[in-house]
């Protein structure tokens, strides 16, 4: 199953995109190698198998959930670049009007 260079153009229109000749050849080549594999998965016969989410079974892996002390604030600051008392001083990436 191909794609014409028309449906790729239509496409692109309708995605807002600007393509050149060339990408809609590129293009037109990709989605029919794409349709194509859908095609083909499309005829397998699979009306035995059952539905499924996952190919292999899911399962949450938590730890138990216990209550520490929290790690002490002059350790955690020994690792900042820069600080100011008990704070990180971070970079300003927002400039005041």
């Amino acid at each position: 199953m191909g794609i014409t260079p028309e449906e790729v153009e239509h496409v692109a229109r309708l995605s807002r995109l600007d393509l050149t000749p060339e990408e809609v050849q590129t293009f037109r080549d990709q989605l029919s190698v794409v349709l194509e594999r859908a095609q083909r998965i499309q005829s397998l016969d699979l009306g035995d198998l059952p539905p499924t989410a996952h190919p292999v079974p899911m399962r949450n892996v938590l730890r138990p959930d216990v209550v520490v002390a929290p790690e002490p604030s002059e350790r955690i600051l020994d690792n900042a670049p820069e600080r100011d008392g008990a704070f990180f001083t971070v970079p300003r990436i927002m400039e005041e009007d």
